[in-house]
């Protein structure tokens, strides 16, 4: 079963698709005001439902960034500049983008080269890099903005080999080389937090340039600080059972034929199981708001679940490693992660200045989890280290939305503004 169960999927997602398609027509002619049935007495609760079930229905495609201007505001009224993605490097597994703001003025282009440069790492966890639209456009306004932008693995040759989570470290130093780890902030959401940490370790110990600051948001360095259902979940079964259960073959169909992988339809059932009630009440204030005719409400469900049903396949072995060396092993905290033969020493690190930031009533990384990277950087000293801890906030409260624009990014900007202004060799 376990051999054919991603095929019969795919023959699954096959045949839905027609429906979904029929579902998504008869939302249109029951809406469309041209449209004959949709002045018909209940039309409006006929289309509601339809496009319910279109939604329900239809595959999700990778978002876009949807990025082309941003506002530097650098005014009272503001600057609008353009914005470019560009491909700064790119490797099998991973593309580290640039978005390249752009003006006609001078003077703009001149303030806008000095604005510090930050790398975010987005999390390789199940959803597409775009899941931090939000924050790659807030930090635009004042930072020259590099992003880690993820491969669905299904798309990747299995000639290209394994993806592990050693590889990733690697990529991690890499892009920092590539950008200048003299001049880079390097700001980790969520799962990147212990590659990133590790990179800057192996970095350190090698005598390599460190990066200007790191930021940690809502990882686990130290999975053991506080348990969570994602904890609860690792540390109640084996890595064997991970390995026979969750890692599957990429059918024929796509380029990666064979590759052992973490299937994207497999995160997202596991993504709906942990809050149902709150996805199924989602899903019926969708269909109220197309029958009361509320737009926006229904539109910005479009925008959440176009983003949230968006998942990538992960590579297997990687995502064997995160349990084991993350959640099982505890390795990082432990003092006993090698990587190529080399220990992963994070007291190693003396030039970055380290912000950790939690939200807490975060249930994915718990409460001092990211908080703990401070005891294990012993080399950076007390005045270059702050914590945050945002009151209220869940897991993407501390990188998206409200409470991420007016409480985290104000003091994120501050916190390397900071860093920006100390001497670089130290």
């Amino acid at each position: 079963m376990k051999q054919v169960l991603y095929q019969l999927h795919e023959y699954g997602r096959a045949l839905l698709s027609p429906a979904a398609e029929l579902a998504k027509a008869g939302a249109y002619m029951f809406s469309a005001p041209e449209s004959w049935l949709a002045h018909l007495p209940g039309a409006n609760r006929v289309a509601a439902a339809y496009e319910l079930l279109y939604r329900l229905g239809k595959d999700y495609e990778r978002p876009a960034w949807d990025i082309d201007e941003v506002d530097i505001g650098r005014t009272v009224d503001g600057i609008k500049v353009s914005v470019v993605e560009q491909v700064a490097l790119a490797k099998p597994f991973c593309r580290l983008l640039h978005f390249e703001r752009r003006s006609a003025e001078a003077a703009v282009i001149a303030e806008m080269e000095r604005d510090p440069v930050v790398i975010l790492v987005a999390p390789l966890s199940g959803h597409h890099a775009t899941l931090l639209r939000d924050t790659v456009r807030t930090m635009l306004a004042s930072h020259d903005v590099y992003v880690t932008d993820w491969v669905d693995a299904r798309m990747v040759s299995a000639r290209e080999g394994l993806f592990s989570l050693a590889d990733y470290v690697a990529y991690m130093r890499e892009f920092i080389r590539h950008v200048g780890a003299e001049r880079a902030h390097v700001i980790a959401v969520c799962q990147p937090a212990v590659p990133v940490l590790a990179a800057a370790s192996l970095m350190a110990t090698a005598g390599e340039s460190e990066p200007r600051s790191l930021t940690l948001i809502g990882g686990s360095i130290d999975a053991r600080r506080s348990r969570t259902p994602v904890t609860d979940f690792a540390s109640s079964h084996s890595l064997q059972w991970f390995d026979t259960n969750l890692i599957h073959e990429v059918p024929a169909q796509y380029p990666g034929h064979g590759r052992r992988v973490y299937p994207g339809f497999l995160q997202h059932a596991g993504f709906m199981a942990m809050n149902p009630l709150r996805h199924f009440s989602s899903h019926w204030d969708f269909y109220l708001h197309l029958v009361e005719g509320d737009l926006e409400g229904a539109e910005e469900h479009r925008r959440f679940y176009d983003e949230y049903n968006a998942v990538l396949d992960m590579a297997g072995q990687y995502y064997l490693d995160c349990i084991r060396i993350v959640f099982h092993e505890h390795l990082l905290p432990r003092g006993l992660w090698t990587i190529g033969g080399v220990r992963v020493a994070p007291e190693a690190i003396t030039r970055p200045a380290l912000l950790t930031i939690e939200g807490d009533r975060d249930d994915i990384s718990g409460v001092d989890q990211t908080h703990a990277a401070h005891e294990l950087c012993l080399g950076i000293p007390a005045e270059r280290k702050q914590r945050l801890t945002v009151e209220g906030a869940g897991h993407y409260g501390v990188f998206s939305g409200r409470r991420w624009r007016q409480s985290v990014y104000p003091r994120l900007r501050a916190f390397i503004a900071e860093a920006e202004r100390s001497p670089a060799d130290r």
